[in-house]
């Protein structure tokens, strides 16, 4: 079969449109019309992959759709970098942390910055500038622990009562 140029920009037009397993079979299909050496002059005047050509033939030859992993792909959480990050980060925030002055929420408190802990995490737990999170991810990690950020308020006394006019009214008589 002879690829004009017509027909080469209607397979890759398509093959765009397509996604996941029916791209591959589809590529497999055309692959399949070229006959003998298909595959390497699909690759050369086409510019698909050759893996995924195969792919897609082992899809169609079989019946069997290949489920791609889109979930296994990305980065990974800090904590499977740093598997003690969370404990360290605990125990750095645990010294100054306060629950709430009112009782009401069992949150805790904590004065220090994610700046600062990071800082100490350097400092105390031997951990490389490099190889730590950035700040933000650190406040992530807080937040995650329970941990609320801000000036820890103290606990305020309630205001005086004012008192009547009865001690004035008194005088006055």
């Amino acid at each position: 079969m002879a690829l004009t140029d017509e027909l080469k920009e209607l397979f890759k037009g398509v093959a765009k449109l397509l996604k996941g397993s029916d791209r591959r079979v589809f590529m497999a299909k055309i692959v399949k019309l070229l006959g003998k050496g298909g595959q390497r002059r699909a690759e050369e005047e086409l510019n698909w992959n050759r893996g995924t050509i195969r792919k897609g033939r082992h899809e169609l030859e079989s019946g069997f759709v290949c489920i791609d992993a889109f979930s296994a792909r990305g980065r990974k959480r800090a904590e499977e970098h740093l598997p003690n990050l969370l404990d360290d980060i605990k125990s750095i925030v645990d010294e100054q942390s306060q629950t709430d002055p009112t009782f009401k929420t069992t949150r805790l408190y904590t004065p220090i910055t994610a700046k600062e802990v990071r800082k100490q995490l350097i400092l105390q737990k031997g951990y490389a500038d490099e190889e730590l999170p950035t700040e933000e991810t650190i406040r992530v990690k807080l937040n995650v622990l329970e941990y609320r950020l801000g000036s820890v308020r103290k606990c305020q006394p309630l205001k005086k009562i004012p008192e009547t006019d009865t001690v004035s009214a008194s005088l006055v008589t």
